[in-house]
């Protein structure tokens, strides 16, 4: 059996309304009805996939949206059992679900503990009332510091808060503040990111005035020591954790692992015993995928784009890059890619020693232009 970790992704497509922001698949929810049906294709859609997954169990699940939250825990709960009858779970899987901080209350949440859910990834993007509105979220102040004290109650493996900077009219200020408001709360992982403006969105056809950029890399600055002083640890571009507690469905991503895709619009990357990577596209819109039509697309990835896609998602990662990692997950030899290492390494962008590459500061602030080497 082949030792690339399998993962599995669960997309559940609705939200309460969409954030002008947002650029995922996610669509306005018309009727909870809905909910039994989509799991009952969630199910089928899995079946039709396993055969792709070389009889590997699921190191990790992740149920991201959308607004996964909306589904009442019971269902949930139906839905991991019977994946579970399809397909093994490592016994210390990771297992979580994202949930919108007005969604959290007590039971919903025990709810999905018990449904075998082990880590909580809540939508928080900002403790002030402003930005919150600003960014068209359905939650206040108030409900995002309960749901943080909720998940922490609990007793989970972990939870995170997701929270954006560079948001509209933000001040250097505003951004520490939300960052104090985070840390104060003691998640053991915290996700950071900037907002970016994305075409096919609200924000995208009508931007707001963003920070400048010499405001930006201050609260990026600051935001990393403020996090770093706190006893967090950057591993990824936008990730902190506290030691041992990274994200382990998404390190598996970034460490060019596999994974299955089910649900709206899902993608899956699935290594085959034949030594070629296969990736799936599933049916963006509801409408089609109740009907029973998942496959949108799937082909079988070219040799010469896998050391693209493998630095693409490595690189991220600011952890030490095994060379028989590439070897092992691409199926290529070093020397096809050492011309292009030469050259990273020339321009200082890595360094290397027998076994790792390693990515330098350099790398980290061009990371772009690093990657447009393997193009």
């Amino acid at each position: 059996m082949m030792n690339i970790p399998l993962s599995l992704y669960i997309h559940i497509p609705w939200c309460i309304q969409k954030c002008p922001y947002c650029d995922f698949n996610s669509h306005k929810l018309k009727s909870e009805s809905d909910y039994q049906a989509y799991i009952d294709h969630l199910l089928t859609d899995l079946r039709k996939d396993i055969p792709l997954t070389a009889g590997r169990p699921v190191h990790s699940v992740f149920i991201g949206g959308g607004t996964p939250s909306l589904i009442p825990s019971d269902l949930i709960h139906t839905l991991l059992n019977k994946i579970r009858q399809e397909i093994p779970f490592e016994a210390d899987a990771e297992i979580t679900i994202e949930a919108n901080p007005n969604s959290a209350d007590a039971e919903r949440f025990k709810g999905y503990q018990q449904a075998g859910i082990n880590r909580i990834s809540i939508g928080v993007q900002s403790f002030q009332a402003d930005k919150l509105a600003r960014l068209g979220r359905v939650h206040n102040v108030q409900e995002a510091i309960e749901a943080a004290q909720l998940a922490k109650s609990l007793n989970l493996r972990s939870f995170n808060l997701d929270l954006m900077h560079g948001l509209p009219e933000q001040s250097l200020e505003d951004a520490l503040s939300d960052l104090n408001q985070a840390i104060l709360l003691a998640p053991p992982h915290l996700s950071w990111y900037q907002l970016t403006i994305e075409p096919n969105t609200l924000f995208g056809s009508r931007p707001p005035v963003l920070p400048d950029d010499d405001i930006l890399w201050d609260i990026y600055q600051q935001g990393h020591q403020l996090l770093s002083q706190a006893g967090y640890q950057q591993y990824e571009t936008s990730a902190y954790s506290k030691p041992g507690l990274q994200c382990q469905h998404n390190l598996n991503y970034w460490r060019f692992g596999d994974y299955l895709g089910i649900g709206c619009g899902a993608h899956g990357k699935l290594t085959q015993t034949d030594n070629t990577i296969i990736r799936t596209i599933k049916t963006r819109h509801p409408q089609g995928y109740l009907a029973g039509r998942y496959l949108e697309k799937q082909y079988t990835v070219e040799s010469s784009e896998l050391p693209f896609e493998f630095f693409m998602n490595r690189f991220r990662l600011f952890e030490a890059t095994p060379k028989n990692d590439f070897c092992q997950r691409t199926f290529l030899p070093l020397s096809s890619v050492q011309a292009q290492i030469d050259e990273a390494l020339q321009k200082g962008y890595l360094t290397e020693d027998k076994n790792n590459w390693y990515l330098t500061g350099h790398g980290k602030l061009f990371l772009n232009s690093l990657l447009e080497i393997f193009l």
